[in-house]
This record gives C-alpha cells, sequence and structure tokens, in this order.
C-alpha cells in the first residue's frame, strides 16, 4: 500500500493582503493568522505612527514581508502600498478589507441626527475605500482571486444602537454583490463577512454592547460566541478552490444567531 503523501497547506504560494488589525482581538488579526497557517504570505498594514506599536509585533509573529502604513483617507497611502506590493510580490490573491469609522456622535446617537458630513465619512472610510481598494488589487489578481470585506448582521436588520453603521454596512454589502458581478469575469470573487458579536476595539463603542453579546449567547443554536479565528479560517476556506464557484455571498459567522427570530 502506498505511503500518503504530505499534502502542501492549501494557500501555499498565495499572496494575501490584511488592512484593518488594529490589535490582535481585531478581527482582521484572525485572517492574517489563518491565512499564515494555511501557508500563505501576508501583508499587514497599520493606521498610523501610534499604531505601529502595537500591530508590529504582530507582523513579526507572522513574518509578514511587507508592513505598511494604510490610511484610507490620506491621499496617496494606498496607491503607495499597492505600488510596493506589485514591486516586492508581483501579484495578489486575497485582499481583506477590515475598515470602518465614523463620527462618534453618530455611533452613539440616533441616525435621524446624523449630518451629511459625517454620513459620507463614514461611506467613504467603511465602503467606498472597498472600493477603491478593489480597483487597485484587480489588476494584480492575474489568476483571479478573492475579496472581503467585514460587515455585521446590522446590515440586514435592526440592531439597536448600531445607528449609522447599519446604513452604512448595507452599502458595504452591496457594493460586494456589484463588485462580484463585474469583477467575476476575471476570476475574482468578492464576499460580504458578516462575523457575530466580539468584544474588539471597534464593537466596544457600541452602546450596550456587554448586553448584545450576552444576547448573542442565549439566541445562537451552537451555544457560545464565535471568535476571530472562526472568522479566519472562513474566509481562508472562501480564498482556496474548495469555494471556487462561490462570490457575492454575505457570509454569517455567528453560530446561527442569524437564523433565530
Amino acid at each position: 500500500m502506498a505511503k500518503n503523501k504530505l499534502r502542501r497547506p492549501v494557500l501555499e504560494g498565495k499572496k494575501a493582503l490584511v488592512a484593518g488589525i488594529a490589535n490582535d482581538s481585531s478581527i482582521a488579526w484572525g485572517c492574517a493568522k489563518a491565512f499564515h497557517e494555511l501557508g500563505a504570505e501576508v501583508a499587514v498594514t497599520y493606521l498610523n505612527e501610534k499604531a505601529k506599536s502595537y500591530i508590529e509585533p504582530l507582523a513579526r509573529e507572522i513574518g509578514a514581508p511587507i508592513f505598511a502604513p494604510l490610511d484610507v483617507q490620506k491621499p496617496g497611502d494606498m496607491e503607495a502600498l499597492f505600488k510596493r506590493i506589485k514591486k516586492e510580490w508581483g501579484q495578489l490573491d486575497i485582499v481583506v478589507h477590515s475598515i470602518a469609522s465614523a463620527k462618534k456622535e453618530d455611533i452613539k446617537g440616533n441616525l435621524v441626527d446624523c449630518s451629511a458630513d459625517g454620513f459620507a465619512l463614514a461611506m467613504d472610510i467603511s465602503v467606498h475605500s472597498f472600493i477603491r481598494m478593489a480597483k487597485l488589487a484587480a489588476p494584480l489578481m492575474k489568476d483571479g482571486g478573492t475579496m472581503f470585506a467585514m460587515s455585521y448582521h446590522g446590515a440586514a436588520k435592526v440592531v439597536p444602537n448600531y445607528n449609522v453603521m447599519g446604513p452604512v454596512k448595507a452599502a458595504l454589502e452591496a457594493s460586494c454583490r456589484y463588485l462580484a458581478y463585474e469583477l467575476g469575469p476575471r476570476k475574482i470573487r468578492v464576499h460580504a463577512i458578516s462575523p457575530g458579536p466580539l468584544k474588539t476595539r471597534a464593537a466596544s463603542g457600541l452602546k450596550d454592547f456587554d448586553m448584545l453579546l450576552n444576547q448573542a449567547v442565549e439566541r445562537a443554536p451552537v451555544g457560545e460566541l464565535v471568535d476571530i479565528m472562526d472568522v479566519g479560517f472562513a474566509c481562508a476556506f472562501l480564498a482556496t478552490p474548495y469555494a471556487r464557484r462561490l462570490t457575492g455571498d454575505t457570509l454569517y459567522v455567528d453560530g446561527g444567531v442569524n437564523i433565530m427570530g
């Protein structure tokens, strides 16, 4: 009987960009770790010099060959990042966009009170930056690839205290569908990922977030919360050939909370 051959890691040889890591509890960090564990090289970004000291040790942990600044509001930052990726890698297979922001008063206030400037800012950072990223990434995905944007159930249903981010995430999910349609002929697949409540820095800004966590545990058919690695490995699966016919979906990684009435 022939011996079983050792299998190569399923993402070996793939190049992945993960944007939006804030610390070791970030969803984006779960994605970076999962991709690395499955054999991909991972490029990591940081927002600014203050954030750099928190993220640099994480980048070293996974041996990130590219560690670069990315402030999507700063002109030229995104172009410089992709120029470097093109020069050093010449290709890109996976992109994770885990970037979202809004004014504090808009996150904590009612949608009806959101200013035009505040709404435009939230849309630009949380949605249009993903569209800009997709435009720059697509030419590097010469053999196809997979793009991910991070959403939340508040895009589809009203979640009290999610406020302005509900309509913004709904726009993000719609953008993923349209990008999936436009980039499909180039063998580029696009997914919105909708994790369940997680204890991330971004989520901590939501009012009554601990109550939301407790409710999620009570309602989840699996009886427990998901973690960042659950999200990371779900994305890793979608980036493999095993998911080559899947695109344009919003994938819930929430222990089944979204199916409950």
